[in-house]
């Protein structure tokens, strides 16, 4: 750090020399800030490979799944009528479907009264029970369909209804929320399995409550029984084998479909466990006679996108370590960590992984050349597509554990990383050591600093001193040469 002094107007410039000086001294202190940035250097290159190898341990952690490389794809004939999908477990072939019906729920509707909000009743309070289960109709029972146009029918005759076994609920109706709006917003406030609207049909008396089971199937109807308040219950009680104050507009109905001729019934349009490893989702029914095919096939296209991206996981990060280390024979400049034993070590790693037998001992595919995955001059992986469709061919199933086995490429790959990345790892290290270095350099520079002060203030005290000198002689030898010629003049 400079200090002020004042300057002599008589010999030196002591300003200039002390300048001068302390660029000599100060020269250390260059060296120190080229050590500094070098190591920042350093410092910034292995945060790149940090980020490299956290990149490849992403890459590797989404491959890592035996589904990635043994995948099948489920296609159907007619996706407007389902649609489908297949996991690794599923066996590859072509199915027939038949779906003769879809699942459905239960939909009543009330009579239609004049206002949404005018209250029903004198507001006793009153209990609404709902229970959900199945209706049955015996051999002289029957159903009268719901005609919409004349809103007539929709009603059971000689029915029985039989509780799913689940818990019954209710709510409370009192003179705060006894009209349509108020039972709708306390029937859907309780969450029950059923979703209340009003509907305005446009007639003389047009808002009519509508209900809904949130569930599908022919398990899952409703039985509404109504204690309090008789103009609510001539309202809203409902009992299949009884009093029906309600229409059904919507049987609840299981959805029924045949696979290659076998007849299934399932409670839900999605089906996962009729075809092992196949999901359906039932759209439309098929026309009768014309049933859809469902093919389940290998799914190549995924396969060869998972091994794709294992070759750029790997490329990518061998290509960070290559050009932080590499050397440029034509501007003869090295790479900042050229020679680096850390980063020559984590390549000697990498590429031994690729050279060792993988997948089980029992398989044919035992090593990436096998499936078409060859290390090229320049080190980086290449794909040899019709090798790789050849292994594809003859053992498709084979190929998940060349990856993803106990000696899989990406298992292995995946344990280095995390071993490389973890607290005490070999980065983390390597960086730590780097750091002390750094704040050792920024100790040095601040006691250097420090001396540079005291050195400073010494240059100037002792050419100042040297000028009050040389400015005291000036004095003298003006003195003497004016009392010569003096002494001169006399004579």
């Amino acid at each position: 750090m400079a200090t002020s002094a004042t300057t002599s107007t008589t010999n030196l410039d002591v300003n200039s020399i002390v300048t001068q000086l302390m660029a000599v001294e100060r020269r250390p202190a260059t060296n120190l800030d080229a050590k500094e940035a070098g190591y920042q250097a350093q410092l910034s290159a292995y945060g790149s490979i940090k980020g490299a190898m956290s990149g490849f341990q992403t890459a590797l952690q989404g491959l890592n799944s035996v589904s990635k490389f043994q995948a099948l794809k489920a296609t159907p004939s007619d996706t407007t009528i389902f649609s489908a999908s297949a996991t690794s477990i599923a066996v590859a072939g072509t199915y027939s479907l038949e779906v003769t019906s879809l699942a459905q729920s239960q939909k009543l509707i009330a009579a239609g009264r004049a206002s949404s909000s005018e209250a029903i009743g004198a507001g006793t309070t009153t209990t609404i029970n709902f229970d959900l289960g199945s209706i049955s109709l015996g051999e002289s029972g029957s159903f009268t369909p719901y005609d919409a146009a004349a809103g007539t029918g929709g009603a059971y005759s000689g029915a029985t209804f039989t509780s799913n076994g689940g818990t019954a609920k209710s709510i409370t109706i009192d003179s705060s929320n006894n009209s349509l709006q108020g039972i709708r917003d306390a029937i859907n406030a309780a969450k029950m399995g059923v979703t209340a609207t009003i509907v305005n049909d446009g007639s003389d008396t047009p808002y009519r409550l509508a209900l809904s089971s949130d569930s599908l199937g022919v398990t899952n109807s409703m039985k509404i029984s109504v204690s309090g308040d008789a103009d609510i219950g001539n309202l809203l009680a409902y009992d299949p084998a009884g009093t029906q104050k309600l229409a059904e507009t919507v049987s609840a109905s299981n959805a029924n479909l045949k696979v290659n001729g076998v007849a299934v019934s399932k409670a839900s349009n999605s089906v996962s466990d009729v075809i092992q490893g196949v999901t359906l989702n039932l759209l439309k029914e098929t026309e009768a006679g014309k049933p859809a095919k469902l093919t389940v096939a290998r799914d190549t296209t995924t396969l060869n996108s998972s091994i794709a991206g294992f070759v750029k996981a790997y490329n990518e990060l061998s290509g960070v370590l290559k050009n932080l280390s590499a050397y440029d024979p034509v501007k003869k400049i090295g790479a900042v960590l050229q020679g680096d034993s850390t980063v020559r070590t984590l390549q000697t790693q990498l590429r031994n992984m690729l050279n060792t037998v993988a997948g089980d001992s029992s398989s044919t595919l035992r090593t990436l050349s096998d499936i078409g995955v060859g290390i090229q001059l320049d080190g980086t992986l290449k794909v040899d597509q019709a090798k790789l469709d050849s292994a594809m061919s003859s053992n498709f199933n084979e190929i998940a554990a060349l990856f993803t086995g106990d000696k899989g490429y990406v298992t292995s790959m995946n344990a280095w990383t995390k071993s490389v990345l973890s607290d005490n790892g070999v980065l983390a290290g390597r960086t730590e050591g780097i750091g002390r270095t750094i704040t050792d350099i920024g100790r040095r520079r601040d006691a250097f600093e420090a001396r540079m002060v005291t050195v400073e203030k010494r240059y100037r005290a002792q050419f100042t001193a040297l000028d009050v000198m040389l400015s005291n002689m000036n004095q003298t030898s003006q003195y003497l040469t004016q009392q010569l010629a003096n002494i001169s003049n006399l004579n």
